[in-house]
């Protein structure tokens, strides 16, 4: 994969309570969203990101190749390796809050894809109103769907698109890492067309640009830093009214044999 990635703080917010993570070794992307302010959902990112990482790599690395009871064989291992690693982060979370009372009520949201190597996939999980894309040719497709209380209300007929990006209750989330249930994590396989461009961010984007706005962005012909400039630089012009994270994907064609991921 060539990968990009930048956060912006925007141009209403103090603090920067989004984090992304890239690494590359592992063919792991990742953006989250913290909740929680004063300096708490800044925490709740960065506990979570750092511990999906970690168990992700150690899992992956393990040896073996008999599937634990409780992981879903209608999905891929790549997927419930992730799934692991996401509730992981969940529970690192939620015990920072049970060990400090200061940061009561902080979580975040987490968008993460995987490209396993030499697979012509990719995995994406999420929990929260973080988001992933793909553009294909002309084409942009939302990937997740917002576990929101306006999408929730958009999906059952009670409110238009137009009316959820205005809505006082936009920024409500009803999954989150760090609540005081166990969050679900949606799970997404997709396979991977030459000239796909992805996109996972953080809402301080989605909630600025209609998807058309991001689709015409995204197909300019810049390099993958010049992309996530625009669109960030576009999210601010429109009010930037939270922290803006972007991370784009393009997937480089490979004739090398290598054995694929299991």
């Amino acid at each position: 994969m060539d990968v990009w990635g930048e956060t912006d703080v925007g141009m209403k917010r103090r603090l920067n309570e989004d984090v992304f993570i890239v690494e590359e070794t592992m063919g792991l992307f990742l953006v989250a969203d913290g909740m929680g302010g004063h300096a708490a959902g800044e925490v709740a990112s960065r506990l979570a990101a750092g511990e999906i990482i970690e168990v992700f790599r150690s899992r992956m690395n393990s040896e073996g190749d008999t599937w634990p009871e409780h992981w879903n064989v209608s999905t891929s291992a790549t997927a419930n390796l992730l799934v692991d690693a996401i509730l992981s982060g969940h529970e690192r979370v939620t015990s920072a809050v049970s060990q400090d009372a200061n940061l009561k009520g902080m979580g975040t949201t987490v968008v993460a894809a995987v490209h396993p190597p030499m697979r012509g996939s990719l995995t994406i999980c999420h929990v929260g109103d973080s988001r992933a894309y793909r553009l294909r040719g002309e084409e942009l497709t939302l990937l997740t769907q917002d576990h929101s209380w306006v999408h929730e209300q958009v999906a059952a007929g009670f409110l238009t698109e137009e009316a959820a990006r205005s809505h006082p209750l936009k920024n409500v989330v009803t999954q989150a890492l760090g609540g005081s249930s166990q969050p679900r994590v949606d799970i997404l396989d997709t396979e991977i067309e030459d000239g796909d461009l992805f996109l996972l961010c953080s809402d301080g984007l989605n909630s600025m640009l209609t998807d058309s706005e991001i689709a015409a962005a995204m197909m300019e012909d810049l390099p993958l830093d010049g992309l996530t400039q625009k669109l960030i630089i576009l999210a601010n012009e429109r009010g930037g009214n939270d922290n803006i994270t972007v991370v784009l994907l393009r997937p480089v064609p490979t004739e090398c044999g290598e054995e694929p991921f299991e």
